[in-house]
């Protein structure tokens, strides 16, 4: 089954296909008179035949995160759109995942689309320090996990993929669950300029969307404090299944989290015209902001405490 990261790539991919596939039927008609049979796939051997890749559960045993409890029930009453998913997730079940990759005519050369990808799984970052000595992030100890509650924008962290609510599970090797945050700050410290090995878990129920700007530069929803609340109709939103009660976590993978609505705007407005946002459902995120305390957030998006 091929993959596409936006409606409009679909559409123009099929149509690139249906004139190729005329053009093609036309010359084989005029070579030997009769319309072409159908191509079949020939291998030398069964072994030689693909096989679907097993790559696990997307979230082992998913039960809980920062303290609250990710049941079924609970998902139905506040997430249903992703009910199925978490029961998935919950229930370990293995997907086959082909290697096949996007298919992305109009997509292909965006960058945030690559800096964007949701990966559902754990990631190994290498980071580094800037001319300062900093990283540029900030963690939370929160029910014995590590979480990332700030990354600075442009800073080696941000730069690696170190995104607001990953789990960091592991600092140079060394397990962190159970530290608490100023251990963990003081682990960053003492790391070397280059090197750090981190290891992380994406955030639970993000979803990355591929969107198109139209004739005036508009993707399709508004947003009020980066909670999406309404969407536009026939537009690159509607048609790419964009929903409201989610929150912008990043654009084209800048954080936005913590960002005026102004300057969200504005970094819409700047971006190309393929514009790849990451979402979450605001049910998950306004947990996660309370569990992580607001008031800390906008003090560090403010630049009134310092990160490492």
């Amino acid at each position: 089954m091929s993959l596409y990261p936006s409606l409009e790539d679909m559409k123009i991919d099929q149509m690139c296909r249906a004139q190729l596939s005329e053009i093609k039927s036309h010359f084989t008609v005029q070579s030997t008179g009769a319309p072409p049979a159908s191509p079949a796939y020939q291998y030398p051997s069964f072994t030689d035949m693909p096989v679907p890749v097993n790559n696990g559960p997307l979230y082992p045993a998913l039960g809980e995160f920062m303290g609250l409890e990710l049941s079924q029930a609970v998902i139905r009453e506040n997430m249903p759109e992703y009910s199925q998913v978490a029961l998935l997730q919950q229930n370990e079940v293995s997907l086959p995942r082909t290697n096949t990759g996007l298919i992305a005519p109009l997509s292909s050369q965006s960058a945030g689309l690559q800096r964007a990808q949701v990966t559902h799984g754990l990631r190994e970052l290498l980071l580094c320090k800037d001319k300062d000595g900093k990283v540029g992030v900030r963690v939370k100890a929160i029910n014995n996990g590590v979480f990332v509650c700030v990354v600075v924008d442009k800073s080696p962290a941000a730069m690696a993929g170190l995104r607001f609510g990953d789990q960091i599970l592991q600092v140079n090797e060394v397990n962190v669950a159970g530290y608490s945050m100023e251990k963990v700050h003081e682990m960053f410290k003492k790391s070397p300029v280059n090197g750090i090995k981190v290891v992380v878990r994406d955030r639970p129920f993000e979803r990355t969307i591929t969107l198109h700007k139209d004739s005036v530069g508009c993707i399709g929803f508004q947003f009020k404090n980066g909670k999406i609340v309404s969407i536009v109709k026939d537009s690159s939103g509607a048609r790419n299944g964009v929903l409201t009660d989610h929150q912008l976590l990043e654009v084209d993978g800048q954080n936005v989290v913590g960002l005026k609505d102004k300057h969200i705007s504005g970094i819409i407005e700047n971006a190309p015209q393929v514009v790849t946002i990451t979402v979450i459902p605001s049910f998950l995120y306004e947990h996660m902001v309370k569990k992580m305390a607001g008031s800390l957030l906008k003090n560090l998006m403010d630049h009134t405490i310092p990160t490492l």
